[in-house]
């Protein structure tokens, strides 16, 4: 039996924010998305029942660290990522790049043989090239690929930015020859240049030759300013396919995902939601609370009292606390429930906006309070 192809069409516009269907064989994607991260085969502290009863219809899974453990093979033995998870879900694959720069002991990078690294784990020396990245991201058996880039550190050095773009040009180039044809798969470019807008628009008129299924940007969320990570935006959402989706890596924060929405992007991931209800920072539509703070040792109101999915609202400020001063693991997992779910809710009401063009008004309504 034939899969369905991967698929994306623009529904409604609002000036240039969007929204769109993503359709795979695996189910359809609601976009502007928000693709909950679950990097080692997991969302950390959520049963994956629970994070589609958020409304979740995607969520990521990281090259760079299922080829450490377990390994691709052991994956690739039961059928896939989705069959080793018990996922249903579409699923998008990061490539490793940010990875390697961000968290192994020891890298280099080597144009024909890729990024050489020594595992953050256990020291292991290992080898990433273009080809094996795809390799092992269709071993996986991932919905959405993403092509090897190299992401470098935030640097005002042009000519060393230049140099990473055309590297990761290169790389693009080889990950789409190994990717192959895969029509119910789709592979996606990441548009690198760091902060040069000339350099930016000169990566994505490189992968534009080659053709990719979506354009990422990559290389931001890596200490630049929301300010800075916002003017790139601004430079280049003239220059970016329509008909393509349009994917912002590892971004971000409400406020950032609300900004990111008005410059034309339809997808987001971030470990922002999981990571801080581990330690006990909340999102709401009232604001972020530290649920730590002795004040809510007398405050027995939900976190949010409208909230009616998976009973959320049947725990109290009260008891969130307590459980967070006491190092109980359900702690963990009811306040990365709460925020993913935030999270979801919020894309849902951004997706509304634009249908009925009210988005920018909802935008200045809370990109300065969420």
């Amino acid at each position: 039996m034939s899969l369905k192809d991967f698929a994306f069409n623009v529904l409604k516009t609002d000036n240039y924010s969007r929204t769109g269907l993503i359709e795979t064989h695996r189910g359809n994607i609601q976009t502007p998305a928000f693709m909950p991260v679950g990097t080692q085969a997991t969302v950390k502290a959520c049963k994956l029942d629970d994070i589609k009863k958020t409304g979740s219809e995607i969520i990521l899974g990281n090259t760079y660290h299922l080829m450490i453990r377990p390994g691709v093979d052991r994956i690739q033995r039961v059928g896939g990522l989705h069959e080793f998870m018990n996922c249903d879900l579409p699923i998008l694959t990061d490539s490793g790049g940010f990875q390697v720069m961000s968290l192994s002991k020891l890298n280099k990078i080597d144009r024909e043989k890729g990024a050489i690294f020594n595992s953050h784990v256990d020291g292991k020396k290992f080898y990433l090239s273009p080809e094996e990245s795809i390799r092992i991201q269709l071993g996986l058996n991932s919905d959405i690929v993403m092509i090897m880039d190299e992401c470098p550190k935030k640097s005002n050095d042009y000519e060393l930015i230049k140099k990473s773009m055309n590297l990761s040009l290169y790389w693009a180039e080889r990950s789409k020859k190994a990717f192959g044809k895969n029509s119910h798969k789709a592979i996606f470019g990441i548009i690198q240049g760091g902060l040069f807008k000339d350099l930016r628009i000169e990566s994505l008129n490189g992968l534009l030759k080659i053709g990719f299924d979506g354009y990422a940007l990559g290389g931001l969320a890596v200490g630049e300013s929301q300010k800075e990570m916002f003017k790139i935006l601004d430079d280049i959402k003239d220059f970016l396919p329509e008909n393509k989706p349009h994917y912002l890596m590892g971004v971000g924060t409400p406020s950032d995902i609300l900004g990111a929405v008005k410059r034309g992007i339809d997808m987001f991931d971030c470990v922002m939601p999981t990571r801080s209800g581990r330690t006990g920072l909340a999102f709401t539509w009232n604001g972020r609370i530290n649920i730590k703070n002795n004040k809510y040792q007398n405050d027995d109101s939900p976190l949010d009292d409208k909230c009616t999915n998976l009973d959320l609202n049947k725990y109290s400020k009260n008891y969130l606390n307590h459980l967070f001063n006491t190092n109980e693991i359900l702690g963990s997992t009811l306040l990365t429930l709460h925020n993913i779910n935030f999270y979801q809710e919020l894309m849902t009401s951004i997706r509304k906006n634009i249908e009925s063009r009210t988005f920018d008004d909802f935008h200045d309504k809370y990109v300065d309070k969420l």
